[in-house]
């Protein structure tokens, strides 16, 4: 089992604690982590983009001229899309681009994004993460005494909105519950930090 640290808000290391093999200590599939952060993005996309083709675009019923004898090329419309003002060819229209991966794959992704950050020395435990008001000021102390230079995500066992709102003008950083915690974020920020409450919950959920 792996062990790490445990800190309080003060950056002071207050004892330790093993985590799960299940979870904490697999074997990094970075195929799997880079299908499921594929697909997240893509279940983003609102997919509303729309052009018009040569027969939405206003216009262009009349031939422009003749089909023969003008020594010119013969043309249909002047709304074809060679033309100026004319329609896009294969035009994008609105579609749903969200797909759905196989549960074992997103669990494999989550298990090995959350062992890449044990390796990388990139998880930080705290004992507890509680504020009496809402303060940045205070949470960004708390962020220093970590040592968090660029971004971080903090995973909380339950709700609280004193850390919530506290955290949310950070640049940088941002708050999850332990039944939101995704690849994605995981990957896209450098610093993993999470409450030791929280540690066992995700051990529970996704043992």
């Amino acid at each position: 089992m792996p062990k790490v640290d445990v800190y309080n808000m003060n950056g002071t290391v207050v004892g330790d604690i093993e985590l799960s093999d299940n979870i904490f200590a697999v074997d990094v599939n970075k195929n799997a982590i880079h299908q499921v952060v594929v697909n997240q993005l893509a279940n983003r996309r609102q997919g509303t983009q729309s052009t018009k083709t040569r027969s939405e675009v206003r216009g262009g019923g009349a031939k422009p001229w003749r089909q023969k004898g003008t020594g010119r090329a013969r043309q249909g419309s002047i709304r074809a899309p060679q033309w100026i003002k004319g329609g896009v060819v294969f035009a994008p229209k609105p579609r749903d681009y969200s797909y759905v991966l196989p549960k074992k794959l997103r669990r494999l992704a989550l298990k090995s994004a959350l062992s890449a950050k044990v390796n990388g020395n990139e998880m930080v435990v705290l004992d507890e993460l509680s504020l009496d008001a809402i303060k940045t000021k205070q949470m960004a102390e708390v962020l220093k005494n970590l040592n968090v230079a660029k971004g971080a995500v903090l995973v909380l066992a339950e709700k609280n909105e004193n850390v919530e709102m506290s955290a949310r003008n950070i640049p940088g950083i941002k708050t999850l519950y332990v039944n939101t915690i995704n690849v994605y974020d995981i990957v896209r920020y450098d610093k993993f930090i999470i409450t030791k409450d929280a540690v066992k919950r995700v051990e529970e959920v996704y043992a």
